[in-house]
């Protein structure tokens, strides 16, 4: 079975599940996508991993794996989503160390979130996308009842725990410096969802 390229394409707020995220991957030679339910824990984990500039005070379960990784010389090669049954994917993390590999069973999001981590492609089977795979936004009339079928699980899929900001606008009173004391504080106290918003008010600023 062919293997297809994989990237993340962006996190949204499941409207579907409570409390839950969906995270959108994006075929990179195609336009399918594929959208993945993850908890919001690990949507936490891999946002933080998207944007450079939030650093943690402290390691969260991803960074830990990473450093006692690097210390002991384990290196993540890929991950492969590799099986999908009833709803839920099925992934492998490919290691290496002292060039000798290692296939290990884990959730998608925990899989991704330490690919994003090591710099580590990710893929999937082409027949898991044929199944899973959506096409979004390509042929708006062919597509009209898969686009809205689509809406109805997923909100705006570039944004992480956005949506608030966007409809409140509970940081557009405030200056840009304050803004950049705001998100050192949400950072220093570990809120990162919070960190987010401000972020994003702050790039669109500054854009």
């Amino acid at each position: 079975m062919s293997l297809v390229k994989l990237t993340i394409k962006g996190i949204s707020y499941s409207q579907t599940q409570n409390g839950a995220y969906a995270l959108i991957l994006n075929e990179v030679d195609g336009d399918r996508k594929l959208p993945i339910v993850i908890g919001a824990f690990e949507a936490q984990s891999i946002a933080i991993a998207l944007e450079k500039e939030i650093k943690p005070p402290r390691p969260l379960t991803h960074d830990l794996f990473r450093n006692f990784a690097d210390r002991f010389d384990i290196v993540v090669k890929q991950v492969i989503i590799h099986k999908l049954v009833d709803g839920v994917f099925y992934s492998s993390i490919i290691c290496e160390r002292d060039k000798i590999e290692e296939i290990i069973d884990a959730r998608t999001s925990d899989a991704i979130a330490l690919a994003l981590r090591f710099n580590a492609p990710i893929f999937t089977y082409k027949n898991i996308l044929d199944k899973a795979g959506i096409y979004l936004k390509v042929n708006p009339l062919e597509n009209e009842k898969t686009a809205h079928d689509m809406d109805e699980v997923l909100s705006t899929p570039d944004t992480f725990g956005l949506e608030e900001t966007n409809q409140s606008g509970q940081y557009t009173k405030h200056s840009l410096s304050e803004l950049h004391d705001m998100l050192d504080g949400a950072v220093r106290e570990e809120d990162y969802e919070k960190a987010a918003k401000i972020r994003d008010e702050i790039s669109k600023r500054e854009s």
